[in-house]
């Protein structure tokens, strides 16, 4: 009855779109996908810098939850939480299994309509960025991500690296540091010269 059964994916919960999933609902897998890829993918990027590499680290990390989806327990964790904790993961396995090279900017990253100098701009600033987090420890790097690229709370942070608030606070205050000093002598080639750049 699930396979047959008509849904609206965007206003299911994440909890119930696994168990359509679970009960074989046509339509769950490709709700699944479209809701949790990206989520998964911006980390794996974000933390490794190579989009092929955070391809293979996404499609992982979606493998696993549609193998989670026939034992997921709504209530006992958030979707999103519990996906970022297995993609960090993943990236950190990663990580260890390919020696970690500075990362690059992806190709592509700037819109094909912006002038040709601020497209230059914009992916030497966020190559410069990739750099520089490719720098600090792996640890304060998902910190830094998790809060400040992907917008999550402290408690939700600490929830997926599994320690405290106060440390999550911790790492990304070093963090942040550590990134600043990374990139101080860098203002003027990177095209920030103005007070409010």
């Amino acid at each position: 009855m699930a396979r047959d059964m008509e849904f609206d994916a965007d206003s299911a919960s994440d909890d119930a779109l696994l168990h359509l999933f679970a009960a074989g609902h046509a339509g769950a897998a490709a709700a699944m996908t479209a809701r949790f890829l990206p989520l998964s993918y911006r980390l794996a990027v974000r933390m490794l810098g190579q989009p092929a590499d955070a391809e293979d680290v996404a499609q992982e990390a979606m493998l696993r939850l549609f193998r989670q989806a026939p034992d997921w327990q709504a209530g006992r964790a958030r979707v999103g939480t519990w996906l970022y904790r297995v993609t960090a993961n993943l990236c950190t396995d990663h990580a260890r299994r390919r020696r970690f090279a500075p990362l690059e900017a992806a190709d592509g990253i700037a819109a094909p309509l912006v002038p040709a100098e601020t497209a230059l701009t914009d992916k030497a600033r966020l190559a410069a960025l990739h750099e520089a987090l490719a720098a600090l420890p792996e640890r304060q790097r998902l910190a830094v991500v998790l809060r400040h690229l992907e917008g999550l709370a402290n408690p939700e942070v600490a929830g997926i690296m599994e320690i405290g608030v106060e440390a999550v606070e911790s790492l990304v205050a070093r963090g942040k540091r550590r990134l600043g000093e990374l990139l101080a002598g860098r203002q003027a080639e990177l095209g920030y010269g103005g007070e409010h750049d």
